[in-house]
């Protein structure tokens, strides 16, 4: 019995020892499940910070994706209507494309071998090449239409460079720009000039007939304008050209340039797409033809309006000391509205016959614009400031309407500065009034079917 007792002792014992194993295993067992159940959830949550920063990143590559889709569609969009607006807005005065890149032809001199530059050329019998609408002339064909250049051709000289009288080989006769081409300055004017008036096409602008653009030389090849200059009738000390006959013009030539030049202005304000600012307006780049029907001239320094920050152009201040309006000579902002400002300097010397600035006249009477501006709205004043060479030959109420469209076009505040449509509405009234009084004139003859007026 002890045995027994003994031996169910010891089993006692055993099953116990066997419980707390058991129950240390279960409890080891329990313990490295909790912790990998932390390690889990620590790995789940490391995979949804990665997974958030992947879809930010792809968001964000997606975003800029999409900004840029919509601008190359806003910007083809945008082309699409330029060139559709430039190639249909066509206009009874000319027509205007929208600036493209531009590829010059070149029409390289002899010694270069290109185009027509061959020792045995014979200009007379080939046929013309030509480019953007003009004709692209060699250098040699111009040496011949001038004479070698011959300095009894010269017509003009400036800081662009100087202008001879040539005879083409066509008999055509051209007034050809020989442009001084140091720096940048004028291989831009050359190419601005080529560019605008390739495309612009108006009888109030001098048509280009073509040019020449080898390595060493820039040419403009215009029409031919026998009466030469506006600058060189109402200022003839400053005339050159011994083949044009200046004499005093009357009142009623004054009127019909004045209005030829509003057009012109509103032409490149109102019509060109972009629209232009001449940004040299003045008497020397008025032309005048056979019938004294006047063209503007020199776009080399002139700016399209798609240069326009805010409505205006920031520029450096270019142009002719007299004729900048005051906002441009101050800040380079530079508007429509400036070359109003240049306008109304010009309808002042045509009333006057005086200069824009004159440092040999008396004390206050320098400046044309200072001198004239209290004047122009006086009756009696604006009477006494007329032109001597007139010899009293105009009417008075016609003269003080012109005072008074001057007196605005020459305001001190762009804002206050008529458009020029405006200004051509005022003027045809007078210019047509005019051809009435005075029938015997050709001029005005024909003014009521002339596609000019």
């Amino acid at each position: 019995m002890a045995l027994s007792a003994s031996l169910a002792l010891i089993l006692c014992f055993v099953q116990a020892m066997g419980a707390e194993k058991a129950t240390g295993k279960g409890s080891s067992q329990k313990s490295e499940h909790l912790i990998q159940s932390d390690k889990d959830d620590v790995a789940s949550h490391s995979n949804s910070n990665t997974l958030i920063v992947i879809i930010c990143v792809i968001s964000f590559i997606l975003l800029i994706v999409l900004c840029l889709i919509i601008i190359m569609l806003r910007r083809l969009k945008s082309s699409r209507k330029i060139s559709h607006g430039s190639s249909n807005n066509k206009f009874s005065s000319g027509e205007f494309n929208s600036l493209r890149p531009l590829n010059y032809y070149s029409s390289p001199d002899v010694n270069s071998g290109c185009l027509y530059g061959t020792p045995s050329l014979n200009l007379s019998s080939r046929s013309p090449m030509t480019a953007k609408g003009v004709q692209v002339f060699t250098y040699r064909e111009l040496e011949v239409a001038t004479e070698q250049f011959s300095e009894r051709n010269v017509i003009g000289n400036g800081g662009y460079g100087v202008v001879y009288r040539g005879v083409l080989s066509d008999g055509t006769v051209g007034a050809i720009k020989m442009l001084r081409c140091e720096g940048k300055n004028g291989e831009r004017a050359f190419r601005v000039e080529v560019d605008l008036l390739s495309r612009l096409h108006s009888p109030y602008l001098v048509d280009l007939l073509g040019y020449c653009a080898d390595q060493t030389h820039r040419l403009l090849i215009f029409e031919y304008m026998p009466h030469g200059s506006l600058q060189a009738h109402l200022h003839p000390s400053s005339h050159r050209d011994k083949r044009v006959q200046c004499r005093p013009m009357d009142w009623g030539t004054r009127l019909r340039i004045a209005l030829d030049c509003a057009r012109a202005l509103e032409f490149l304000h109102e019509h060109a797409v972009p629209s232009v600012i001449h940004r040299d307006f003045k008497c020397s780049n008025i032309l005048l033809d056979q019938n004294f029907c006047a063209k503007v001239s020199d776009f080399g320094l002139a700016k399209m309006g798609s240069d326009k920050i805010n409505g205006q152009i920031l520029t450096r201040v270019l142009g002719t000391t007299g004729y900048l309006a005051p906002e441009y000579a101050s800040t380079g902002k530079l508007t429509t509205k400036s070359d109003v400002y240049s306008y109304g300097v010009v309808l002042l010397e045509l009333l006057t016959g005086r200069v824009p600035v004159d440092s040999k006249r008396a004390p206050g009477e320098h400046v044309l614009v200072s001198w004239a501006l209290p004047r122009l709205t006086s009756r009696e004043k604006v009477v006494e400031m007329v032109d001597p060479a007139l010899n009293g030959q105009f009417s008075k109420k016609e003269l003080i309407q012109v005072a008074a469209i001057a007196a605005v076009c020459v305001q001190a505040e762009a804002d206050y500065r008529p458009l020029m449509t405006d200004v051509v509405q005022s003027l045809i009234p007078l210019v047509k009034n005019y051809s009435i009084r005075s029938p015997s004139s050709l001029r005005f003859q024909n003014l009521a079917v002339s596609p000019r007026c």
